[in-house]
């Protein structure tokens, strides 16, 4: 049986849309900053509309893409995770994004919680294992929750704490950050769950760390991961 296209409602093509979703989550854009880019390629569309577009399809194409690059991983070994929180202000009120990063800098997962106590730390260590597998080594900062969460699964003897150990989590965050600044701030603690993973995966899609390679492969790794972006979503 033939899967439906989830375009099938949609008076729009399937190009402007994925277009319009990368230019919002990719780049530190805001949702009218989208539409006037889209108004200088001939077409025409609202901000609004953009919204809804990025709402609908920006979940189901960082589903894809993190479905993807889970089945890839599982055939190599989980060597050493970053794990790091950064303070969020949500209508003035403090919570915490939780991030997960392998050893290369790809964002495992991102969790937003109102505590980073023991109990937030296991449920967020469950969720990222359950997807990703038991790492060798998992290198944290000093907050006392990680060290009782992990006492908890049993891998206590994993952690490792250090002053610059953890610099590639905390660099994770910078993204994020110009992304916060661009869009204001967010109002409610579940659209910011809902954009940190779908930036996180298609910031890992699109992040080829040109500083690693020449320029000729960079250009193949670039074009090939925005063939891949293309293809999301066809039936």
């Amino acid at each position: 049986m033939t899967k439906p296209s989830p375009f099938r409602y949609s008076k729009t093509s399937p190009e402007i849309i994925r277009l319009a979703v990368m230019l919002y989550v990719r780049f530190p854009l805001s949702l009218r900053n989208v539409e006037d880019l889209l108004h200088e390629r001939g077409i025409d569309v609202s901000h609004e509309t953009v919204r809804f577009w990025w709402n609908r399809f920006g979940p189901m194409f960082a589903a894809e893409i993190r479905r993807n690059r889970a089945s890839r991983m599982r055939a190599h070994s989980n060597w050493q995770w970053h794990l790091d929180e950064v303070f969020v202000k949500i209508n003035g009120e403090t919570h915490y994004l939780w991030r997960a990063v392998d050893h290369e800098g790809e964002v495992l997962e991102s969790y937003v919680t109102k505590r980073r106590d023991r109990k937030a730390a296991l449920k967020f260590l469950k969720k990222s294992m359950k997807r990703y597998g038991n790492p060798e080594i998992i290198v944290t900062d000093r907050l006392r929750s990680y060290g009782a969460a992990m006492k908890v699964i049993g891998i206590a003897p994993k952690q490792e704490t250090g002053r610059w150990l953890n610099n590639r989590a905390e660099n994770s965050h910078l993204p994020f950050r110009r992304r916060e600044r661009a869009m204001l701030r967010f109002r409610q603690m579940q659209s910011l769950q809902k954009f940190v993973a779908v930036h996180s995966s298609i910031r890992n899609h699109f992040n080829q760390e040109r500083h690693l390679y020449s320029r000729s492969n960079f250009k193949l790794n670039r074009t090939a991961a925005l063939s891949e972006w293309r293809q999301l979503g066809v039936a």
